[in-house]
């Protein structure tokens, strides 16, 4: 028997329309042990995100992890928690209302929403709600600028697992990566070189760095590892940095398992070991600031580099709600939304079409 996800009720002539449906990795409902349990379970039981053997995985994940991870990692949220929430879900629902404000300015009229991969609101939900608006072509953009099979693939694992129990399926295309669109370039470039005017110029050294991920994606064939470092070097020639002032590095190694070298703890401790002056850090992998950004870099890498004797860190925000940002991401929409008719296009060819009507009636 064929399940059919529950969908809003259909009108047969009701005028369709685009959407474009953004998805971030998701965050925990609240700062709590409980909340944190119920997220990492969704999260690490991703197929995608540990690839590890079920039976061996499901042993470690519920009988250890999840019984002494959800208590540490709530006491890191309450840490960057805001009074509105998650930073991750303020700064992504901030981003879908800017970009169809944006969009609407071009005279490009779709409907925007956001889901998230783990947690609410969920992909399932950001879906229902483009459908109930009738939009029958979506365009999917994970905000992940650099591909890999544990982000960007499990986003669009998340829209077909809804899609394959619709019946009314919409027209779907996707955004595979932006890792080298200049304007994302140009937007991180931006926000570098604000950051340099308010302290004093460039840093001794520019650390770039991304979430890490196990060393045999990269073996197996995944482009992540090619695509960050390609983020990396562009970054670095549009700041016109020379080799010797940047470095780029990976973060958040879990496990015992090789990880994408180098590492960024060890990269920065040496840092701090030869008495840098300045680091300056920024995570291009992120298109809002996190846990991983605020908690991880932030504090626990600037700690880290203090200890070992370096002198000032600062980490550069992600892009956010900067302007040339979501210019960029615009741009990056118009893109694959080409041949695709919007509503206001619509109703322009119709006007087109009748005024070209009533001339012929006067000739």
């Amino acid at each position: 028997m064929t399940y059919f996800h529950p969908e809003p009720p259909y009108t047969h002539g009701t005028p369709a329309r685009v959407g474009i449906l953004l998805i971030n990795l998701g965050t925990p409902d609240a700062a709590t042990p409980s909340a944190l349990k119920r997220y990492l379970k969704q999260f690490l039981s991703d197929r995608r995100v540990v690839e590890i053997p079920r039976v061996i995985w499901w042993l470690i994940l519920n009988g250890i992890i999840l019984n002494t991870r959800p208590r540490k990692s709530a006491e890191k949220y309450a840490q960057i928690w805001t009074k509105e929430g998650s930073p991750l879900l303020v700064h992504t629902q901030r981003q879908a209302k800017m970009l169809k404000g944006f969009l609407g300015v071009r005279g490009v009229n779709v409907e925007v929403e956001f889901g998230m991969r783990y947690g609410t609101p969920s992909v399932a939900s950001a879906l229902e709600a483009l459908k109930a608006r009738n939009c029958d072509r979506i365009l999917v953009i994970p905000m992940y600028p650099q591909y890999a099979a544990s982000s960007s693939a499990s986003a669009m694992d998340a829209v077909w697992e809804v899609l394959q129990h619709t019946r009314n399926m919409p027209e779907v295309r996707t955004v595979r990566h932006y890792h080298d669109h200049p304007g994302y370039i140009a937007a991180l470039a931006a926000s570098v070189r604000e950051h340099w005017m308010m302290h004093g110029g460039k840093p001794d050294k520019l650390l770039i760095s991304f979430h890490g991920v196990p060393r045999y994606t990269l073996d197996k064939g995944d482009p992540y590892h090619c695509e960050c470092h390609k983020t990396g070097r562009l970054l670095a020639e549009a700041l016109e940095l020379s080799k010797e002032q940047y470095q780029i590095c990976f973060q958040s190694r879990f496990g015992r398992a090789e990880w994408l070298q180098p590492y960024f703890a060890p990269t920065l401790e040496a840092l701090g070991k030869q008495k840098t002056k300045r680091v300056d850090v920024i995570c291009p992998g992120f298109s809002s600031d996190c846990l991983e950004t605020l908690e991880e870099i932030a504090l626990e890498g600037k700690a880290t580099f203090l200890k070992a004797g370096g002198g000032e860190f600062h980490y550069i925000p992600a892009l956010n709600e900067r302007d040339p940002w979501i210019h960029a991401l615009s741009d990056l929409a118009v893109q694959h939304l080409q041949g695709w008719t919007t509503s206001q296009d619509a109703n322009a060819l119709e006007q087109s079409r009748l005024r070209a009507q009533a001339m012929g009636a006067k000739n």
